[in-house]
């Protein structure tokens, strides 16, 4: 299991301790220290079974800066977007062994997440 987590976002750290809680192994991905590549974030989108605009974090400086809102439905152009500012990918993400990743922002998808560990 791997989250790509941000120490400094609160719902991150909910995430990480829930994982603690349930004493599950995992490999903590700091993503904004070590981001995801195309490939990467194009998988894990995928698993989630969301588009890259259903997961952007619109409110960030950066979204507004290159007018996200108004940027092409392209799901290639968004990941590159993504991938090259990924300030922009929503999280807490939680990969599974299993092959399943889930946006693990609050108790009952972090719950998802730990069905089948």
């Amino acid at each position: 299991m791997e989250i790509w987590h941000n120490p400094r976002c609160s719902k991150s750290r909910t995430a990480k301790a829930a994982l603690d809680e349930a004493g599950v192994a995992y490999t903590e991905r700091r993503y904004l220290d070590d981001p995801p590549t195309a490939a990467e974030l194009d998988a894990v989108l995928t698993k989630i079974g969301a588009e890259p605009w259903e997961v952007a974090r619109m409110t960030e400086a950066v979204a507004k800066e290159l007018d996200l809102k108004n940027l092409e439905r392209d799901r290639a152009r968004w990941i590159e977007v993504m991938a090259a500012n990924p300030v922009l990918i929503q999280r807490p993400i939680v990969v599974t062994d299993d092959g399943r990743a889930v946006v693990a922002r609050d108790a009952e998808s972090v719950g998802r997440a730990l069905d089948s560990e």
